[in-house]
């Protein structure tokens, strides 16, 4: 007697992405093509990134609820954050010396001239707005209502409220179930209405590509490759060695693997230039992966604010090549200056197009103004470089949240290592597990004492 199997449910998502690709090279090809043309469809490119942007509170505030509010030890997620950010705080050093020390090897800023234009394309870059302090950047966290995050979207004002509500949740006991249900249920139908967003994805990364090629052109490439090729190698070497070898050496994870399981979202963040544009999806995907979702609501969403990695490569060798640029290289001295200055300047950048260049424009005016003008000279590839660095960005918070998991031990590997070998493939309708870290109705609770 044979018993009979459901039907294998075909992805139809395989064939949106082979569209994103497609919609890739048509938008490189119109951008050469027509300019003129493609630079007005940059509002399409723009469009697309604002959707997925307004879907990222609703998630992270869902995600952060469930994850804390369903746990009994609080303590537990107090230990979750203080390690993500000293994880967060040493790696983003690392990042920061490896630009520095390339930077000096590779001496990419030899031999270019800097023009009127290109001057005032620096001061441009810098704003009229004064750099926060640090008293001011610890202000803004704190909304102006307990909703308001919903509807700023702050990633960390969000982080900030939904901690709040998940501890409130704690101290409930049975009464939070029915709220527990409530944002289970909204977060279903939050991550359903991405699912249908993401079918815009090939008509974004159209306009999106279109538009930057058809702005910088060919030339722009050509006469700043070096800095473009140097920055790409050092990014690269970042993931693959510092990266990998610590994926590998605490959690016995091949990078390689796990990269492959974010391949469609490292393809969304080529098409958008964006890696905010993927932060659901790898909130979903983690989850998936084996990761709790306390560590994932608290890593993820603190690491886009504090785990930039690629952007802290780019502030040092962007810095070095202005400098290199204008006659005026950095000492060794100041170059360990620059480097302590950027490990504060680097926090809170968001993971968006331009947040990079407006980092690095901001933290030259505050501790070398005489080279701000010198920003101009990137100013032409910087949506080039903003590839690279969202993509290290990414990367670097896929792996702290592996990392983190490991360490708190809140991280199943062997069911990682069935998701990475394609066993238990994630389901992209939904992009929810039904038997996997979705949580329960009731709380966890502590053993009942013997009668």
């Amino acid at each position: 007697m044979t018993t009979a199997t459901a039907p294998v449910k075909r992805d139809r998502t395989h064939y949106l992405y082979l569209a994103v690709i497609v919609a890739v090279l048509l938008g490189i090809a119109v951008g050469l093509i027509v300019p003129d043309v493609a630079v007005e469809l940059e509002p399409i490119g723009k469009g697309f990134v604002n959707l997925i942007k307004m879907m990222i509170s609703p998630v992270i505030f869902c995600t952060i609820v469930l994850g804390v509010g369903s746990i009994r030890q609080a303590a537990k997620v107090g230990k979750v954050g203080g390690m993500a950010l000293g994880y967060f705080m040493t790696m983003s050093t690392i990042a920061l010396a490896i630009g520095l020390v390339v930077g000096n090897l590779v001496n990419p800023g030899a031999g270019m001239q800097l023009d009127a234009s290109v001057a005032a394309a620096g001061q441009k870059a810098v704003g009229t707005e004064p750099a926060k302090s640090t008293a001011e950047f610890l202000l803004s966290i704190i909304p102006t209502t307990l909703v308001s995050p919903l509807t700023s979207g702050n990633v960390l004002q969000t982080l900030l409220v939904a901690l709040l509500a998940g501890f409130a949740l704690q101290t409930l006991g049975d009464k939070s179930e029915p709220v527990l249900r409530a944002i289970g249920t909204f977060q279903r139908l939050v991550f359903r209405i991405l699912a249908m967003l993401m079918w815009l994805a090939p008509i974004g990364a159209f306009g999106a590509i279109a538009a930057v090629v058809g702005k910088t052109g060919v030339d722009a490439l050509i006469s700043l490759a070096q800095i473009m090729l140097g920055f790409y190698v050092t990014c690269a070497i970042f993931v693959f060695v510092i990266l990998g070898a610590l994926l590998w050496l605490v959690a016995r994870i091949n990078i390689l693997s796990l990269l492959k399981y974010l391949g469609r979202e490292f393809l969304l963040i080529v098409s958008t230039s964006s890696s905010e544009s993927a932060l659901p999806r790898l909130i979903a995907k983690m989850e998936h992966v084996g990761v709790s979702r306390p560590v994932v609501g608290i890593t993820v969403p603190t690491g886009y604010s504090f785990n930039l990695d690629g952007t802290a490569i780019y502030l040092t060798m962007a810095s070095l090549f202005v400098a290199q640029a204008m006659g005026d290289p950095l000492t060794i001295g100041e170059q360990i200056s620059l480097l302590l200055f950027m490990i504060i300047a680097s926090k809170g950048a968001a993971g968006v197009t331009g947040a990079g260049l407006a980092t690095l424009a901001g933290g030259l005016q505050s501790h070398r103004p005489d080279l701000v003008d010198g920003v101009g000279l990137i100013v032409g590839i910087d949506r080039f470089m903003s590839e690279a660095r969202a993509l290290t960005n990414f990367a670097g918070n896929a792996v702290a949240t592996v990392l983190i998991g490991t360490w708190t031990k809140e991280f199943d590997r062997e069911r990682a290592k069935l998701v990475l070998a394609g066993g238990d493939p994630f389901d992209e309708e939904t992009m929810l597990d039904d038997d996997h870290g979705t949580p329960s109705a009731k709380p966890e609770r502590a053993p009942e004492p013997a009668v």
